[in-house]
């Protein structure tokens, strides 16, 4: 979906108007119009106060141009799953569950492995599995590739 859809959607969704709309995020009626036929896009400064009042991410503003993976359970990401800062502003890095009130859940690679091996295992995938999965493909995410920094 292109942003003019994504931003004509929320709008109707609210029930506003393109001027009520415009004056949630401070833009005259026109430019709601042009971002609504696709001429422009809303700035950074604006794509980030439509989020804000949307509750939907940026990434979900300019039609879901890239996957998110939480960057630090590897996880795919959705508004419903995208972490929140403590402002409420989105972190598109993490999930809820890896970040929380801007603080990071796991510190340890080994304690995410465990957490994942005990809910991720099954019939059709053993612990060895899973353990084997988790330990080759966490490392190559940035939350565990800065953790390794740091060390």
């Amino acid at each position: 979906m292109e942003t003019k859809d994504v931003i004509l959607e929320l709008r109707t969704k609210k029930g506003l108007s393109q001027d009520e709309l415009a004056e949630k995020v401070y833009v005259t009626r026109q430019a709601v119009s042009r971002w609504e036929n696709g001429e422009t896009i809303p700035n950074t400064e604006t794509l980030k106060l439509l989020s804000g009042f949307f509750d939907v991410s940026i990434n979900t503003l300019l039609g879901s141009p890239r996957q998110l993976i939480c960057q630090c359970c590897g996880m795919p990401l959705d508004d419903s799953t995208i972490s929140k800062e403590p402002d409420g502003t989105f972190n598109e890095e993490y999930c809820k569950w890896c970040y929380t009130d801007g603080k990071f859940t796991y510190d340890n690679i080994d304690d995410l492995i465990a957490f994942c091996v005990e809910h991720m295992s099954n019939e059709n995938w053993s612990a060895e599995q899973v353990r084997g999965y988790m330990a080759d493909m966490l490392p190559k995410l940035n939350h565990w590739k800065t953790q390794e920094k740091i060390k």
